[in-house]
């Protein structure tokens, strides 16, 4: 199965990241209630179910040939092992972390407060911060998780003015004066041909101009 990198900097973002970052983790599965790896800790990429996650029996039964990446839990958030990412998703604009010996990204904003205690601290002392939710960043990164990097791709969207959208004012004058003076000959012709019109508001009178006759000349005298 051939995978394709999406490059969420250029603004394209797959579909199924919005609901990777919805989906609640975690929970035990209902058809496997008693079995002992029962946590919903599975993700395809593949289906985009509305019901993303499941668990290790539910991947060998509906998913076994399908892109699957597995969440894990640190201090209560959700991660995601850099390894499974990498070659499915850009997340150079991403905080990482080693965790367990493994590099991991986090899928959801960690705010830090904004008031006082030692949060604050940090992220008012931190030479790097979160551009989404200003948590403090130990490398020089734009996001502290996928979340943060989703919203700022998006805002990156709409202030983004496209090339082909951006209005040559100046052409657009120069077409207008062009028309306009089209136009106006036009109208002038079409408003002679109104009696009415041309009497209250006559053209103004010809200049007549002679040509100026030569020296005269006698006529000689036989």
């Amino acid at each position: 199965q051939s995978i394709f990198v999406f490059a969420m900097k250029g603004g394209m973002v797959p579909t199924w990241l919005e609901l990777l970052l919805a989906t609640q983790f975690f929970a035990i599965c209902t058809n496997h209630l008693s079995s002992t790896r029962n946590e919903c800790n599975l993700f395809c990429i593949d289906c985009e179910e509305s019901k993303g996650a499941f668990c290790y029996y539910c991947r060998s039964r509906h998913h076994s040939t399908h892109q699957v990446i597995q969440i894990r839990r640190s201090s209560y958030h959700d991660v995601v092992r850099v390894a499974e990412l990498k070659d499915i998703l850009d997340i150079s604009d991403v905080q990482t972390y080693v965790i367990n010996s493994a590099t991991v990204v986090f899928l959801n904003e960690r705010p830090q407060h904004r008031g006082c205690g030692v949060s604050a601290i940090k992220a008012s002392s931190s030479s790097y911060n979160c551009e989404i939710c200003n948590r403090a960043l130990l490398d020089p990164f734009r996001f502290c998780s996928l979340g943060c990097n989703l919203k700022g791709i998006k805002e990156d969207m709409r202030t983004t003015v496209p090339i082909g959208d951006i209005i040559d004012y100046t052409r657009k004058d120069d077409d207008t004066d062009s028309s306009n003076t089209s136009g106006n000959s036009g109208n002038n012709e079409e408003s002679c041909s109104d009696a009415d019109y041309c009497k209250d508001n006559p053209s103004p009178p010809r200049v007549i101009r002679h040509r100026r006759k030569g020296i005269p000349r006698r006529a000689p005298f036989f």
